[in-house]
């Protein structure tokens, strides 16, 4: 079996940049007026769309908009306003230990530091770095399974990256002032185009290829990803 040949940090970068002008909106989609309130968003998202979550955390911030509030609040009642998302329940125990934790540790306030959130109950890396970008705008790169499968896809990284080594991998290809744009916009472009379900790749690739420049580096990097398309 050949070896898998991975685009180069330039390529990477070139390919990186025709994404982002294709989906170039920055900014989470999650609704929160505090810091407080997008940590508790964004553990409310996974495994369930933003949309999803913005319908219930109107009525839950009104009622819990702090961590006092929410660290003072029943199980049941943090239960009932967040029923309608999937693990609602091991959700609501996050949300309450991790306000919780907050007043005890931290006095209340979200940390701004990767280390320090991930301490907190429900709040991995994703968590973490998302709550970086968007609440401190500290450069992170945030790896979803949206940017898991199209990185993988598009040869950044080899075919059996873990979620750490793409991170890890995408930081150091990419200029440290596109990990926030680059992490968006791949994350977008993962949701409407190269999506999970199976797809026509080449019209993935073709969209790509509009966007980017016509030099050397365009070409290789293209033709790197266009590769097993063509056995």
């Amino acid at each position: 079996m050949s070896e898998e040949v991975l685009l180069t940090n330039k390529e990477t970068t070139t390919v990186a940049q025709a994404i982002n002008k294709l989906y170039p909106k920055l900014g989470t989609d999650l609704n929160h007026e505090t810091n407080f309130q997008l940590l508790c968003a964004v553990l409310l998202s996974a495994q369930t769309t933003d949309v999803s979550v913005n319908k219930i955390t109107p009525q839950l911030f009104e009622k819990f908009p702090t961590p006092e509030a929410m660290a003072a609040a029943s199980l049941e009642d943090i239960q009932e306003n967040i029923r309608s998302i999937g693990l609602y329940k091991n959700k609501a125990k996050y949300l309450k230990n991790m306000s919780q934790m907050l007043l005890e540790k931290f006095d209340g306030q979200v940390p701004d530091n990767r280390e320090e959130l991930t301490t907190l109950p429900g709040v991995g890396r994703k968590t973490a770095n998302v709550v970086l970008t968007n609440g401190f705008n500290i450069p992170a790169f945030a790896v979803d399974t949206h940017i898991k499968r199209v990185t993988r896809k598009l040869h950044f990284v080899p075919q059996d990256a873990s979620v750490e080594k793409v991170e890890q991998m995408m930081s150091d290809k990419l200029p440290e002032e596109m990990w926030y744009p680059a992490h968006h916009s791949i994350l977008l472009f993962g949701r409407y185009q190269c999506i999970a379900r199976k797809h026509d790749h080449n019209q993935c690739l073709k969209r790509i290829k509009e966007s980017m420049p016509e030099n050397e580096i365009a070409a290789s990097a293209l033709k790197k990803m266009t590769a097993e398309l063509e056995h």
